[in-house]
């Protein structure tokens, strides 16, 4: 049969609830990869995934289809990763992770993506400091040189029917929950990881609600690895709201800054996120490293997280971070008090007495965008207070960012719709 007839077919099966077999879902990957499936029968397909799921076969079949449909990276060793589901803004760990567990002596090619459901990916947030759109070869490069990079995984066709699926999804603004897991598996196994961790946060306002929910997905997670032969260890946690205090490009790149520098402005909450992903990351990989290397971590830091602790703190990953830059294309003489902000500035204060209950991530997110994030690098909002403390009238609860007077204004009017602080 025709692939292009083959696939059409099983979009209908799978629109009907049928099970697809490997052949028919390589053929619906192969055609959405090679752009011959238009928008709309490409929207087909990933609303027949959203409503009526996919089994553990159809998903090992999604990921590998996405896999071989597109370019693959190979690495000898050890190749670590992690990765977030996505949906929290203003919690940019990868960069911290990154130059953390490429100073420990770990290969961490990353490859992220760009705004899906937030203001920005890490892909928009590292093109603050150096250019992400690399090549194959610039990749392996940059690898062999830093043992790290962050770059955009749609440069060089990596799983591109995945990044087709992600623009016909993103004026939704959802993602099915398979969706998340076979996006960033294919990521994954194509950029060769074999050791990798994943942050699953969950909460009222981020991608996954409930703890429920979250501990299922971490299963499909741990059952698809296995098949892939993947170690894989996940995080799951409750999120209720960012971990740093930006949300936009530039401001989030200048949390991850602050926290690498260890300024006194850092934010801590990030620090410690990603300290605990870096850390379970780094131990995961101890497990399949030579004895002599374990015992000399056990006897000079305790564990994991203390090598991960050091690393951070004696400056070691910060170092390594401008390395990466510099490998990239970028500019090394990297400080986050020194990153173009938006000029435009609007400070939205507390109308009354209270404390804060509440941060509405999802508000945040329709805020920053208005503001101009991703296309803005400098657009976002900068969280002046979070869930805990105290406030007074007029008080300054978050400041917005614009690169335009017009995006600034249309923010400003759009809070009334998009309320982001709960105070009481």
């Amino acid at each position: 049969m025709e692939e292009k007839t083959l696939a059409l077919n099983a979009v209908r099966r799978k629109l009907l609830g049928k099970h697809l077999t490997y052949k028919e879902i390589y053929a619906v990957m192969d055609q959405i990869s090679k752009e011959k499936f238009d928008d709309i029968l490409t929207t087909y397909f990933a609303a027949s995934g959203y409503s009526k799921g996919f089994t553990e076969d159809e998903l090992y079949y999604l990921t590998k289809a996405m896999v071989e449909t597109g370019e693959q990276l190979k690495f000898e060793g050890i190749v670590a990763d992690k990765h977030s589901i996505g949906g929290v803004p203003g919690t940019r760990t990868t960069p911290i992770v990154v130059s953390i567990v490429a100073a420990a002596g770990f290969k961490i090619p990353k490859s992220s993506s760009r705004a899906i459901t937030t203001p920005d990916g890490t892909a928009d947030d590292m093109e603050v400091i150096a250019p992400v759109d690399l090549t194959k070869d610039e990749i392996y490069k940059t690898v062999k040189k830093t043992n790290g990079c962050i770059v955009w995984g749609g440069s060089f066709n990596l799983a591109p029917a995945d990044d087709i699926i992600i623009q016909v999804e993103k004026p939704l603004l959802f993602e099915s929950y398979d969706k998340i897991l076979v996006s960033i598996m294919a990521k994954k196994i194509a950029f060769g990881s074999n050791h990798v961790v994943i942050d699953l946060p969950y909460g009222k306002t981020v991608k996954v609600h409930n703890l429920k929910d979250a501990q299922a997905l971490a299963r499909k997670f741990e059952h698809l690895a296995k098949r892939f032969k993947v170690k894989l260890k996940v995080l799951i946690h409750k999120t209720d709201e960012p971990a740093g205090r930006g949300i936009g490009p530039a401001l989030e790149i200048r949390e991850a800054l602050r926290v690498l520098q260890q300024t006194k402005n850092r934010p801590l909450d990030l620090e410690v996120r990603s300290l605990n992903l870096a850390s379970t990351l780094l131990g995961i990989c101890l497990e399949d490293s030579p004895k002599k290397l374990q015992k000399e971590i056990k006897e000079t830091y305790g564990n994991a997280f203390g090598w991960a602790t050091y690393i951070l703190r004696s400056g070691k990953a910060f170092e390594k971070l401008k390395e990466i830059v510099e490998a990239q294309g970028g500019n090394p003489n990297l400080d986050s008090e020194k990153l173009k902000i938006g000029k435009h500035e609007f400070h939205v204060k507390s109308t009354k007495n209270g404390t804060v209950k509440e941060i509405d991530s999802k508000n945040i997110t329709a805020i920053a965008k208005i503001l101009g994030a991703p296309r803005q690098k400098g657009a976002g909002i900068y969280l002046n207070r979070k869930t805990g403390d105290k406030v007074v009238k007029d008080e300054t609860l978050c400041t917005l960012f614009s690169e335009n007077v017009y995006n600034l204004k249309e923010g400003k009017d759009s809070l009334e719709n998009f309320p982001m602080f709960k105070i009481e």
